[in-house]
């Protein structure tokens, strides 16, 4: 995910978290995708682990495509900085760097491709 990580190193804005801190719950409306830029995030469904998300990869980018609560918690497994994409940035990011909506999805179907083994 290159492009992605040269996206994330550049955001216009970052949000650090420290270990343990809720960066969003499961049901919350969200407005923005987040992009780690360094540490490591825990995503989770109720109190089951579903997996981490690590630097260069994104989450959270289902509630700007289709507004539609969180699907899951996220919790900063290590300390960690994050990119914060909204919905407007989003757009201006796939109008400039198509590959960048690419490698949104793939990350996207890998995280749902894990979710139904786990299932």
């Amino acid at each position: 995910m290159t492009t992605v990580r040269g996206v994330f190193l550049n955001a216009r804005t970052t949000k650090d978290f420290a270990s343990g801190d809720t960066i969003f719950l499961e049901g919350e409306v969200g407005d923005c995708m987040y992009g780690v830029v360094s540490g490591q995030v825990e995503l989770k469904h109720g109190a089951n682990s579903v997996g981490t998300v690590e630097e260069g990869d994104v989450f959270g980018e289902m509630a700007i495509i289709d507004k539609s609560p969180r699907s899951l918690s996220a919790v900063a497994a290590k300390d960690c900085s994050l990119a914060v994409i909204d919905q407007r940035e989003f757009l201006f990011l796939i109008h400039e760097t198509p590959t960048f909506a690419l490698e949104v999805m793939s990350s996207l179907a890998d995280r749902l491709r894990r979710l139904n083994t786990q299932s």
